[in-house]
């Protein structure tokens, strides 16, 4: 069985209608047609509801080599921060450091 990305968790649950708990999750993306590794890594998730996809996301485990676009500052603010129970770390929030907004204007 292969493994799955961010983007394949957002694909298997766009169509839910938030807030939705784990078990919709996991039903919605089946009748999706999700591939099998993302509804896997959907029945992962803690037992919560959920407010939108992005939720969804951060709460879910993908491999922590998955291509997220973050810059190192934002993955070291990843590693410093704490995140909800079951988590993947590389899914928490990681703000742009000022240095990268003063950057970016």
């Amino acid at each position: 069985m292969g493994s799955t990305n961010v983007n394949e968790i957002l694909r298997a649950v766009r169509n839910v209608d938030f807030p939705a708990g784990k078990d919709d999750l996991v039903r919605e993306a089946k009748r999706a047609g999700a591939p099998e590794p993302a509804v896997k890594a959907l029945r992962g998730i803690p037992p919560d509801e959920y407010a939108n996809r992005e939720e969804v996301a951060r709460s879910v485990r993908v491999p922590a080599n998955a291509d997220l676009g973050l810059s190192p500052a934002q993955l070291a603010e990843q590693d410093r921060r704490g995140g909800r129970r079951g988590q993947a770390k590389q899914l928490r929030d990681a703000p742009k450091p000022p240095v990268q907004e003063e950057l970016d204007r």
